[in-house]
């Protein structure tokens, strides 16, 4: 008993041996811990975070846009007032046409290029064909009488008119010998009285038809009365009226373009009836295509009260397109509303493009600077810079970026103009400003560009 317990006691006894080199490797453990610590520490203060955020460890950098701040003399050293406004065609038709119809064939779509008096669409016309043939026929009707009329008789109806009176005149002679003899046999007491008035009134019959006969003759021979012939003619002129207007209803049919230009707009579709009357939501339309000539454009602005006065009529200017903003053409005031909006407090200016191109198109933004004359001082210091006013931040102060960065910038801020605010001093023009995604910036922050 005392033998099991001592060989117990002996398997619970700790190996000194084991215990000393379990030690050694927790040991072991602890200091390749502490070396790589070190050698984190080392990289990090060699590189520092913004190098390990670029290469990939922490956070993303923050994205921004930018825009480019440009020096007032870069847009125009003589400016003396910019706005926006929208580039529209001075001449925009909207081709309709004269009579109602059902279009047969669309012959152009948007984007098409027309010459005036291109054939754009044609309406069904068979009907108006069927007027048109029924006038040509009462036409010819016209024409047969009014030929007869100033023919007058023929011969051969001259003669058959006289050989009619011969014939009344032969009956009424033979009348009148009856006549002669019923009254001698009427005194001898031979004959009746009713007698005597049947023969008086075969007489009175003769020399009726006699009459009747000489009538016609006369009118044969002297033909049809210059009455009738204005009525013939009348009843002409107005079968040659019902034509007229019968083709010119057919030509109404072909809808042809009014004016040179491009196809802005089909407005309708094969099938589709169109109308010259009222138009409801789902009805028939009124219009077929939209054309505008895109070789004259203008810029229509809406410029404030206290500005008009430095614009005039003919004055110098330059357009860039919102869509281009590199791109400068050159135009001059074309009109000046004779009268303000009271409302928005503005006066309605429409600058003519000298020489457009395919860039600009109509209803797209521009903005259009009003050059000073020749000799005249811009009020405005030509020294300053511009950029746009969503890049100026609490200081006044603005976010630059180079070289992947965002570097602060104090501004000293001048007047605004069209969007965009002068920058009097701190910027040189030609620097990139972040105008978006500068929430929470700092100065030397890591940046990239927004794609």
């Amino acid at each position: 008993m005392s033998e099991k317990l001592n060989r117990d006691l002996q398997s619970l006894r700790i190996d000194r041996d084991r215990k000393s080199g379990g030690g050694l490797g927790r040991k072991r453990i602890i200091w390749i811990s502490f070396v790589l610590f070190l050698l984190s520490l080392a990289v990090l203060l060699a590189f520092g975070p913004d190098r390990l955020r670029r290469a990939g460890f922490g956070n993303r950098p923050a994205e921004v846009g930018v825009a480019l701040a440009l020096r007032r003399d870069s847009i125009a050293s003589d400016a003396v007032l910019t706005a926006s406004g929208y580039v529209i065609p001075r001449r925009r038709v909207e081709v309709s046409s004269k009579i109602s119809g059902r279009v047969e064939e669309l012959l152009v779509d948007r984007g098409d290029i027309v010459q005036a008096g291109q054939v754009l669409a044609r309406l069904d016309d068979r009907e108006i064909r069927a007027q048109l043939g029924q006038a040509r026929a009462s036409r010819q009707a016209a024409e047969a009488r009014l030929a007869e009329a100033e023919t007058g008789s023929r011969p051969q109806e001259i003669e058959r008119a006289k050989a009619a009176l011969d014939e009344a005149e032969a009956n009424r002679r033979t009348a009148q010998v009856n006549l002669d003899r019923a009254m001698k046999l009427h005194d001898r007491g031979v004959l009746s009285r009713q007698d005597l008035d049947d023969a008086r009134n075969a007489f009175d019959v003769a020399d009726a038809q006699v009459n009747v006969a000489r009538e016609n003759h006369e009118l044969m021979r002297l033909g049809p009365r210059s009455e009738q012939i204005q009525l013939v003619r009348a009843q002409l002129a107005e079968a040659e009226a019902s034509i007229s207007w019968s083709e010119a209803q057919l030509e109404n049919t072909i809808i042809r373009a009014p004016i040179p230009g491009t196809v802005l707009e089909r407005l309708i579709e094969k099938g589709e009836m169109v109308t010259t009357g009222y138009v409801s939501g789902r009805g028939a339309k009124s219009a077929l295509v939209s054309i505008a000539d895109l070789n004259q454009l203008e810029v229509e602005l809406d410029i404030n009260e206290s500005d008009i006065s430095r614009v005039r009529l003919g004055q110098e200017c330059i357009v860039s397109p919102e869509s281009y903003p590199d791109r400068r053409y050159p135009a001059a005031v074309r009109e000046i509303a004779p009268e303000a909006n009271r409302q928005k407090a503005t006066i309605q200016v429409k600058v003519a493009i000298t020489k457009p191109d395919a860039y600009l198109r109509p209803e797209t933004n521009a903005k259009v600077t009003f050059l000073a004359a020749a000799g005249t001082p811009s009020s405005r210091p030509a020294n300053a810079v511009l950029v746009p006013k969503a890049a100026i931040v609490p200081g006044p102060a603005v976010f630059l970026f180079r070289e992947g960065r965002a570097f602060r910038r104090e501004v000293t801020l001048g007047a605004e103009e069209n969007g965009r605010v002068e920058i009097l001093a701190g910027l040189a023009g030609g620097e990139s400003v972040i105008v978006s995604g500068y929430g929470g910036l700092a100065d030397g922050m890591d940046v990239t560009l927004r794609k």
